[in-house]
């Protein structure tokens, strides 16, 4: 048998020039650790997008003890603060008693208020306090019971009523002296 490596003829890298050794030596040495810099620097700095949860940062655990609501001590007495009827229905009850939202009677509509009025001011004032039908309860909200119902009043006489507005318990009192 003859010799099978002198067949295939001498080999050849992909180096062929002392420069090109260079190069390549350099290069194997300076990528890396060009990598593992990179590496070091994203791992040990402080913002990093998506790095996880930010639930015990100083803002977030604020956010979860803060109070769930809070107490407001208003004074009924006070008429200047109060807000008349027109403008309670505005903020409150338009939205549906514009509209007819839900079956609730439009403001304006004699017919569909005649059967309401009926029943009285009380009846509606517990209707509109507590909720009826799809209305949600209003009593406890950002306006007081009196509130309430001056916007019933402006309502319901609106549809033909001719109820009183209710006067705050502190003009009441001194309009009985």
């Amino acid at each position: 048998m003859s010799d099978s490596h002198d067949q295939d003829g001498p080999h050849e890298g992909p180096i062929k020039t002392p420069k090109q050794l260079i190069l390549a030596v350099f290069f194997s040495f300076v990528v890396p650790i060009f990598a593992i810099i990179l590496l070091v620097m994203y791992v040990t700095s402080d913002h990093r997008d998506a790095a996880g949860s930010d639930g015990l940062g100083a803002e977030a655990v604020a956010r979860r003890i803060q109070p769930i609501g809070s107490i407001e001590v208003k004074d009924a007495s006070d008429v200047a603060s109060l807000k008349s009827g027109e403008q309670v229905f505005n903020a409150q009850c338009t939205a549906c008693h514009t509209s007819g939202a839900a079956g609730a009677p439009k403001i304006g509509d004699t017919a569909a208020w005649e059967p309401r009025i009926k029943t009285g001011y009380e009846t509606l004032l517990t209707s509109a306090l507590k909720g009826k039908n799809a209305m949600g309860a209003q009593g406890g909200g950002d306006f007081s019971d009196l509130e309430i119902g001056r916007a019933v009043v402006y309502l319901a006489n609106k549809g033909g009523a001719k109820f009183d507005e209710p006067k705050a318990p502190a003009a009441a009192a001194s309009a009985a002296n």
